[in-house]
């Protein structure tokens, strides 16, 4: 059976950009085997993450985030059985919102900025789906 889980949190250092490209690159090295695909967002010192897979890989998967020191304040936003992937092709894509348009994110949000905290599930998942529509996703490996 195959899950989506949207969850969002905190980078413990907002200013550490090597934090970031280690979740990738350890995502990219670690999905695949575990048929977990997804995207993650990352701005002002937020990520939002999609993660897609079979359940006891998703589970554990958040369960690991859940006590990875890199992240604070995680909040599921969703988690809902699926038919099907929307991110099949990314083992992990990458949004760097500090290179966004920033009527996109007004789109979603009342400021141009990510903060998945003041927005529902549905919304998010909206914003990823458009981000990924209009080629804003980098790092499709």
């Amino acid at each position: 059976m195959l899950v989506r889980l949207l969850y969002a949190s905190r980078a413990v250092d907002s200013q550490n950009s090597e934090a970031t490209e280690t979740i990738l690159a350890k995502s990219r090295s670690h999905n695949p085997a575990c048929g977990i695909t997804g995207i993650l967002c990352y701005g002002g010192g937020i990520f939002l993450q999609a993660l897609e897979g079979g359940r006891p890989a998703v589970n554990d998967l958040y369960k690991h985030i859940l006590s990875d020191p890199r992240h604070k304040d995680v909040m599921l936003l969703s988690y809902e059985e699926i038919s099907e992937r929307k991110f099949g092709g990314w083992t992990m894509g990458l949004v760097n919102t500090a290179k966004l348009n920033a009527s996109i994110l007004l789109k979603y949000s009342e400021l141009p900025e990510l903060d998945p905290y003041r927005m529902s599930g549905d919304i998010c998942m909206a914003l990823l789906q458009e981000l990924m529509a209009t080629a804003s996703i980098v790092g499709r490996s």
